[in-house]
């Protein structure tokens, strides 16, 4: 990443962070991986119990295999025999782990979901949610996010699942009702009714899809 785009990027972050604080959700700014994943970790205290939605960030920046080699109740999903028991001990969970598929650059979070239980986490259940977003996903306003959730993420994560749908083949959204489809679930979360609850870290990095 040259100079000029981190410098436009933290900037940015700056007005993202106001723009959900203002939101009654927290917001913080990481430089890097590396201090994204020490602030996660400060927000998360040891014995918490922990799950998480298939978020390629959270393990981008290495904080899946921090807390799985910590001093944590982390709910490894795959770990589970039975997905939906897991899936369901992430409601009572302290910590939500996720990212987004697209932000609007005043805070509004975008994300498309096929079984429903990341965006279901996200609502309600877990105490706190915590999103680990790279700033590659910070938009200018409402329609460019669902632009960006529904031609971005979603045609690359169809593809990264092996989905047989029309978005894994052209790479953009056909609005398809195709058996493999993700966008089942779309949720547009505005404001946190809970302060305290949601919290953002961004990071001046391309993360995710």
């Amino acid at each position: 990443m040259n100079t000029n785009v981190f410098k436009r990027n933290e900037l940015l972050a700056q007005k993202t962070i106001a723009g959900l604080e203002s939101r009654n959700m927290k917001g913080y700014y990481a430089a890097s991986r590396e201090e994204a994943l020490k602030i996660a970790l400060d927000l998360i205290p040891e014995g918490s119990s922990i799950s998480m939605g298939g978020a390629m960030s959270v393990h981008e920046i290495g904080l899946s295999d921090a807390l799985k080699a910590g001093n944590y109740n982390f709910i490894d999903r795959d770990a589970y025999e039975d997905k939906r028991q897991a899936m369901l001990l992430a409601y009572d969970a302290d910590f939500f782990l996720s990212s987004a598929n697209a932000m609007t650059d005043d805070g509004i979070l975008v994300n498309i979901d096929g079984n429903a239980n990341r965006v279901s986490a996200i609502a309600q259940g877990p105490k706190h949610v915590i999103f680990i977003v790279g700033m590659n996903k910070v938009t200018n306003d409402l329609d460019s996010a669902m632009k960006r959730a529904r031609n971005v993420a979603a045609p690359s994560n169809v593809q990264r699942f092996g989905l047989n749908t029309p978005c894994a083949k052209k790479g953009t959204c056909f609005d398809c009702k195709s058996p493999d489809t993700i966008c089942c679930q779309i949720l547009i979360t505005r404001f946190s009714r809970h302060e305290g609850r949601i919290s953002v870290i961004l990071v001046n990095d391309d993360l995710g899809f």
